[in-house]
């Protein structure tokens, strides 16, 4: 049940109901008692005491995701261990499977989404997500100046496993001001633009006309070559070119699933299907999954 804002309470909800001497208790009809004690018992006086069932609908930690998405909470937000009855069910993971979803996103079906909880909660071969394994990346999206001047800029992080425990590592960076850097980049006609096949019989001596002109570098790159901003970021941050002036939005990539990648965002509103949500759902094979990790890593 949506709660409702302070701009729409009943006036009456604001009332200061006079209590009436004992003598004058016997004036009163006995009707309007019931209705005022029934006002109150009822909450109208006060509607902002909320709804029980709404706070543990609500997915209020990435933490609380992993454990609802792998049936490891009952439905009082207990933590479920393997020792309980309801520890990873097919019964608990469809309930919280079917609110893990933002039920308002454009980018996910219906059928997806059901044959994504068909494939994740089957009875046979189920799959879980694993806080501390591979595949899952946090994006922050972050202000910073360059060069004085303001610029926005995507981190991303991975966990990584240091000594007994893990920490978040930076594994890549995207900025729009560093992409002038690579222009021509996976070029792989380009005219005159290329080194002949036997230019190594001749020691490399055409290399001049490989550096003539700074905007066609990118043609004598190899196809494969992925721009790489984490090199550029660490380098202008060193120099002093770049200084960090805070962040503003977080969201999680998971490519744990197999044959599935989806994205975890964050929804502040005031109803059930709100907090920590599947905002987005694709269906990738082994080749796509490898194609979008590589926005979330420097690593090939």
């Amino acid at each position: 049940m949506k709660m409702q804002d302070a701009e729409d309470q009943p006036h009456t909800a604001c009332c200061i109901f006079h209590i009436p001497k004992l003598n004058q208790m016997k004036k009163i009809p006995l009707i309007l008692i019931l209705v005022v004690s029934s006002f109150i018992s009822s909450g109208q006086v006060n509607t902002f005491q909320g709804d029980e069932s709404m706070l543990y609908a609500q997915t209020k930690q990435i933490n609380q995701f992993f454990h609802r998405f792998n049936g490891e909470e009952d439905v009082t937000g207990k933590r479920l261990y393997n020792t309980d009855g309801e520890y990873h069910s097919v019964k608990l993971r469809n309930k919280y499977l079917n609110i893990l979803f933002d039920l308002s996103s454009p980018l996910i079906t219906k059928d997806a989404r059901d044959v994504f909880i068909l494939d994740v909660n089957g009875k046979k071969d189920p799959e879980f997500l694993d806080f501390h394994a591979n595949n899952w990346f946090a994006e922050v999206s972050s202000d910073f100046t360059y060069n004085r001047q303001p610029i926005h800029m995507i981190l991303y992080f991975k966990l990584e496993q240091e000594r007994l425990g893990y920490k978040w590592v930076l594994s890549n960076v995207h900025c729009t001001a560093f992409e002038k850097y690579f222009n021509n980049v996976g070029d792989s006609v380009s005219g005159e633009n290329f080194l002949h096949p036997m230019s190594h019989e001749l020691d490399f001596m055409t290399l001049r006309k490989m550096f003539t002109n700074p905007a066609n570098i990118g043609y004598y790159l190899e196809k494969d070559y992925y721009p790489d901003h984490l090199a550029i970021f660490l380098k202008e941050y060193k120099d002093g070119n770049l200084k960090f002036v805070s962040s503003n939005n977080v969201k999680f990539h998971f490519f744990q699933i197999p044959n599935w990648y989806f994205e975890v965002s964050y929804f502040n509103r005031y109803q059930n299907n709100s907090g920590w949500l599947i905002s987005n759902l694709v269906r990738v094979n082994d080749q796509e999954k490898k194609e979008f990790i590589r926005n979330y890593t420097h690593e090939k």
